[in-house]
């Protein structure tokens, strides 16, 4: 089976055990994503937004042909206990794909799709999407090696995925935007 992974934050820069074969491809399908989860380490990271305009974001082929052990890897790539099933999201392609998400898979012979599904997150409450004003004030609380840490995030996500809030604090926190995958 050949299984794409779908990407649009630290795991372009930062795969580990997830089996990244070859580059990150820059023509994945269009899903709203937003800076609305507050990370573990401290960094605001992007994630599926419902009331976020869709961007395209990065795909790459995985290294392994088993559905079972892509979604596995993605979850200890992203620290996701076992117990939480809803923390990876997937798509198996079918002849007759629908919607846009299994249209984009199939055009590019993809026959199974996966991405990081965990929700936004603020003031430690699962789903809870702060506002930008809330996003900015809470990096601008940031300070030392959390702050350092939020803002390379801020730097690191891929240029195409500027969103209303990446506008937002760039601009209100001064923070630099990538020219490209690279920077």
């Amino acid at each position: 089976m050949k299984i794409a992974c779908l990407g649009w934050g630290s795991l372009i820069w930062k795969q580990e055990q997830l089996p990244v074969k070859g580059e990150w491809k820059m023509d994945g399908p269009a899903i709203p994503i937003e800076f609305c989860r507050i990370g573990e380490a401290g960094e605001l990271a992007t994630a599926i937004c419902v009331n976020a305009a869709p961007l395209p974001v990065l795909w790459a082929w995985l290294g392994t042909e088993d559905l079972a052990a892509a979604r596995h890897a993605l979850t200890l790539r992203e620290g996701i206990p076992a117990s939480r099933s809803d923390g990876i999201g997937s798509l198996t392609v079918t002849e007759r794909p629908v919607g846009i998400l299994a249209e984009w898979a199939q055009a590019r012979d993809i026959e199974a799709v996966i991405w990081t599904a965990l929700p936004a997150r603020s003031d430690s409450v699962e789903g809870k999407i702060p506002s930008a004003e809330e996003a900015i004030a809470y990096l601008s609380g940031l300070e030392g090696e959390k702050r350092h840490h939020a803002r390379r995030y801020i730097e690191r996500v891929p240029a195409q995925l500027t969103t209303p809030y990446r506008r937002a604090i760039v601009e209100a926190l001064g923070w630099a935007m990538p020219d490209n995958l690279n920077s």
